[in-house]
């Protein structure tokens, strides 16, 4: 064993006993093709515990798909008293992010507030609006006051994904 002047991560000189192969004494003992065997576990464990964490805490989507179309807040559209107020009593304004259901999908868990997301479209929109009866299977997508955007959607199949509440 012999002493040499080390300087450290802070700078400062000291004194550090090294074994004639390099290792100081506070060197962790090498087994196998030089890893070091309690690190080799800790790092498997580390694993094994964050895909189990993971998979608690990865929600699981629920997809499904859907006819979608689009609507404005005019009174030939909606409601002749009230155009702008959706079936929850939300106020629509042009440019949120909100959608309506077909009451068959307040069945499958969607109530107000949902979060969805929609292929095609980015970010999240909202679940503020019912549909008539006579729609299944059905969301609307609100486009303000824009019946030139709402036309051009036209109406087309599309993905749906939510999560559904815990108590679902």
């Amino acid at each position: 064993m012999t002493k040499e002047q080390v300087t450290g991560a802070d700078g400062f000189m000291s004194d550090q006993q090294t074994i004639e192969n390099g290792e100081t004494p506070e060197s962790p003992r090498r087994f196998g093709r030089g890893l070091v065997f309690p690190v080799k576990i800790a790092v498997a464990l580390g694993l094994v515990f964050a895909v189990i964490a993971t998979s608690i805490a990865t929600p699981l989507w629920e997809t499904l798909e859907v006819t979608a179309s689009a609507y404005n807040s005019l009174p030939e559209q909606t409601s002749k008293q009230s155009p702008d107020i959706a079936a929850w009593g939300d106020q629509l304004v042009p440019g949120m992010k909100a959608i309506a259901v077909s009451r068959d999908l307040l069945k499958r868990g969607f109530k107000r507030g949902t979060l969805v997301t929609i292929d095609g479209l980015p970010g999240q929109w909202e679940v503020l609006d019912k549909m008539h009866r006579r729609w299944t299977q059905h969301i609307d997508i609100y486009m303000g006051e824009d019946v030139q955007a709402a036309k051009q959607w036209g109406r087309k199949k599309v993905t749906i994904r939510w999560l559904p509440d815990e108590e679902d």
